[in-house]
């Protein structure tokens, strides 16, 4: 793992933490990379049933990917990597949960949306606000869970009008199973129950679940045609060069 990648094992349980929250804890390539591995680590392993990812610093879970890992690589390709992380974060046979504290958006999101639980504090935010910074599009099944867990509409929102949604609405909708003042003791109480629940029950009904997702949730055809086309263009293009200049985009 890397120093902005902390995991910690305990009784059945694995803990991991974003931990740059100087830069809102963005993923970079390394902690994507991180993940991955842990990812394969876990698929095998029995004597794991709960898996908590956390952001460090009070202020968010996730504030998507650090853009400027997209300049040094082929941005479909690097979208299809991050795709496949997310996949196999989504088939772990330990139930996963997202405990947000803060900011969830763009990949941090999409990392929250491939988890079977989230936890949320007041405070926390959720959303795709990229028509109005990247100008970059998702592969469409990180559209297709989004759309899963917090329902078409509430998708559609954030999505077309960059407007993020409040923990008390995705609350509302399904996609948080509790919002709480307290994030730590709501999170180890969801994780003593699971302790002591049925490993092969939980297991079961994740690989049941996983079947019905990725029948309903497959990329089409068109996506990597489209991305390539989105992220070869002038929106994506200008996205980046105002991130890197700290300036608002001039999209057409």
């Amino acid at each position: 793992m890397t120093d902005d990648l902390r995991v910690e094992r305990g009784d059945g349980v694995v803990e991991v933490t974003f931990d740059r929250p100087h830069r809102h804890n963005a993923f970079t390539t390394a902690m994507y990379a991180g993940m991955r591995d842990l990812c394969a680590e876990l698929r095998d392993d029995t004597s794991v049933k709960v898996v908590v990812l956390r952001g460090a610093g009070g202020r968010a879970f996730a504030a998507g990917n650090e853009i400027t890992d997209f300049l040094s690589a082929d941005a479909v390709e690097y979208e299809t990597w991050i795709r496949e992380l997310l996949e196999a974060l989504f088939a772990l046979p330990q139930v996963t949960i997202a405990a947000v504290d803060g900011v969830c958006v763009g990949g941090g999101l999409a990392v929250a949306t491939h988890c079977d639980l989230r936890i949320a504090t007041r405070h926390s935010r959720f959303g795709y606000p990229i028509a109005r910074t990247l100008g970059n599009a998702l592969s469409s099944s990180i559209v297709y869970r989004c759309a899963a867990v917090f329902g078409e509409s509430l998708t559609r929102e954030m999505l077309l009008t960059s407007r993020l949604c409040d923990a008390d609405r995705a609350y509302a909708v399904g996609a948080l199973m509790a919002v709480t003042d307290d994030l730590s003791g709501e999170v180890a109480t969801v994780v003593d129950g699971l302790r002591h629940a049925s490993g092969v029950t939980l297991r079961a009904t994740k690989r049941q679940l996983l079947a019905r997702a990725r029948l309903l949730e497959a990329n089409p055809d068109f996506d990597e045609a489209l991305l390539h086309e989105v992220y070869t263009g002038p929106d994506f293009a200008e996205g980046v060069r105002a991130f890197v200049a700290k300036e608002k985009p001039k999209f057409a």
